[in-house]
């Protein structure tokens, strides 16, 4: 092999490792602020955005705390896309705290949101992404947002939120064709905290939990006492606990109730990459399994 030939070599070697490097630094960086999210943007934004999410797996995005590391995160990020609806309090001092300039893009924007009753005051339920149709409309918003960020990406964006939003469309008939199945007075259950208003208002099951829309409030003793007759008035079938919930509380109703614990479900996070809701469409097709496991027994 020739001097000359090497030298050559060489050259091209590198040129290939600079436009390898350009290519990785040439994808849009953009911050989520909890897992959920998170997925719903890698799975629009797919091999053109490198997506960082605040919150990870298992995580309660209602009273996260963040870090220096988020700070750095979302300061080299140039879209910031976040719930709403009151979820993210935290998130508004992270932004403060750096004097974020990236665009702030609200992907429920465009869902009606339902209004609770929570310690006497009506508030509104952030869990908007528990109804796949809201779903829908997270996925056409951050489209949008990539679109406006990087044109160039357009087709990907638009291909990606197609076939996501397809997806959707379909578990959303599967998760309908589930509880059509349930008989009518098993259609009820009992979760650690209100999460699942959206799911039980768009799927027909009535959702009954001890504490409220967030996990940061504490059922009182007259709540338990309140369920615990309920669950044996009416003969509840179960009861649910949820991955980013305290499970004593649920113990202790199942255990003088004699209802069933029927499973862990998937509310505001998703699980680990190898756990059964690694993915926004892994979550509802695990919770729909566990939900009619327990109640058709």
């Amino acid at each position: 092999m020739t001097r000359a030939f090497l030298v050559l070599w060489a050259g091209l070697t590198a040129l290939v490792g600079v436009a390898h490097g350009a290519q990785a630094d040439d994808k849009l960086k953009v911050a989520a602020s909890f897992s959920i999210l998170g997925d719903m943007v890698k799975q629009v934004g797919g091999d053109r955005v490198e997506v960082v999410t605040f919150v990870g797996p298992n995580g309660d995005a209602h009273v996260y705390e963040p870090t220096p590391a988020d700070a750095k995160a979302l300061s080299q990020s140039k879209i910031l896309f976040i719930n709403g609806l009151g979820l993210e309090g935290w998130m508004t001092r992270l932004e403060n705290s750096l004097g974020f300039k990236g665009k702030v893009v609200t992907v429920s924007n465009g869902v009606k949101p339902r209004k609770m009753l929570e310690d006497e005051k009506t508030t509104t339920d952030p869990h908007a992404w528990q109804d796949l149709a809201n779903g829908e409309v997270y996925a056409a918003n951050i489209r949008d947002a990539l679109i406006a960020a990087d044109p160039a990406g357009k087709v990907t964006y638009e291909a990606n939120a197609k076939k996501f939003i397809d997806a959707m469309a379909a578990m959303d008939a599967n998760v309908r064709q589930a509880i059509a199945k349930l008989p009518p007075e098993r259609r009820r259950i009992i979760t650690t905290h209100d999460a699942f208003g959206y799911f039980g208002a768009a799927y027909g099951l009535e959702i009954i939990a001890p504490e409220g829309v967030s996990t940061e409030s504490e059922a009182s003793a007259q709540d338990v006492a309140k369920i615990i007759r309920q669950i044996r008035s009416e003969n509840i079938p179960a009861v649910f606990l949820e991955n980013v919930t305290d499970h004593r509380l649920l113990d202790q109703i199942a255990r003088e109730t004699g209802a069933k614990i029927g499973g862990e479900l998937y509310t505001d996070a998703l699980s680990p990459a190898d756990g059964p809701a690694a993915t926004y469409l892994d979550m509802f097709r695990h919770n729909i399994e566990t939900l009619t496991a327990a109640l058709s027994a």
